[in-house]
């Protein structure tokens, strides 16, 4: 479990992904302050990690990454940690694409070819 310093690559994502599941990554991001946590096994996990080091529960959105496909389905909005009633979010994905937005700039500013 850790949270990116550095720019990882697919190659690298691939590596951790073997490691554990074997197609995916888990993550979590926190959108207000650009990070993200991955390598566990339950996105609760990083949730709390994150937690730990300052983020803000409503900031964190769990997602995961398949190093093995490209496009738009490299990156699954699916997680227990995103439903929110509270935050108008009452699915497993996240349903504000303003969101989704952010998240998939981020992820893009930490993983790249």
């Amino acid at each position: 479990m850790e949270i990116i310093t550095k720019i990882l690559s697919i190659d690298d994502l691939r590596q951790i992904a073997n490691a554990m599941f074997g197609n995916l990554v888990k993550a979590v991001v926190d959108i207000d302050k650009e990070l993200i946590a991955i390598d566990a096994e339950l996105h609760s996990d990083l949730e709390a990690l994150l937690i730990k080091e300052g983020s803000s529960h409503k900031n964190l959105w769990g997602i995961n990454l398949y190093p093995e496909i490209e496009g738009d389905d490299f990156i699954e909005f699916d997680s227990m940690i995103n439903i929110r009633p509270s935050q108008g979010n009452i699915i497993r994905g996240v349903s504000d694409e303003a969101i989704c937005q952010k998240i998939v700039k981020i992820v893009y500013k930490w993983v790249r070819e």
